[in-house]
């Protein structure tokens, strides 16, 4: 299976202020497309020559998970967001957060907090088990939470190359900006 690097559901200049067109070239166009390049050079004559992202992500180690995770975080990733983002989740997916975390808001600051406290680079996750309970996971790396046998549904990127051209080392202040440019509607799909 050859691998693409995904289109971009916007145009580079769109999420800005939030993450600036220069920030989406180089995470879109270098850091990502490095990753699709180094995963379709590494499967080859591997048992994952033929593999789906996921399957890949849940059953590899080594130089294959860590590039195989990147497609899969990064996708994930460029394709939750939306100029016209924002506001709050509804439907099932805001009636779990609520019933989950109290509220919202509630949500939003222990994600977050994830995010600011998961130690170098890596991720903060809203994943889901198969029963629809969520969780906030923190990865690193490379990590997803596919490999816990839970579904991704909205992930924040916590590698510096995400945030450093807008937000240089303030990683909150990137965290809490994002949110309003999340398209819910996309995520309340993947829940």
């Amino acid at each position: 299976m050859k691998f693409e690097l995904v289109s971009l559901p916007y145009a580079t200049d769109a999420l800005a202020p939030v993450i600036g067109k220069a920030t989406i070239e180089l995470h879109h166009g270098k850091h990502l497309l490095a990753y699709v390049n180094n995963l379709n050079n590494l499967i080859p004559g591997t048992k994952f020559e033929n593999a789906d992202l996921e399957t890949i992500v849940k059953e590899s180690d080594g130089a294959i998970f860590n590039n195989a995770g990147q497609v899969l975080n990064h996708n994930l990733y460029f394709t939750q967001f939306s100029p016209k983002g924002g506001g709050k989740p509804s439907g099932a997916l805001g009636k779990a957060i609520d019933d989950q975390w109290g509220s919202f808001e509630e949500f939003q600051k222990e994600f977050v907090n994830g995010g600011v406290t998961q130690f170098g680079s890596g991720w903060v996750w809203l994943a889901k088990d198969k029963d629809g309970k969520l969780f906030i996971t923190k990865e690193s790396n490379a990590g997803n939470p596919v490999t816990k046998g839970l579904t991704p549904i909205l992930g924040f990127d916590v590698w510096e190359h995400s945030y450093y051209l807008d937000y240089q080392n303030r990683r909150a202040d990137h965290l809490a900006e994002l949110w309003k440019i999340v398209d819910w509607s996309v995520v309340e799909k993947r829940y």
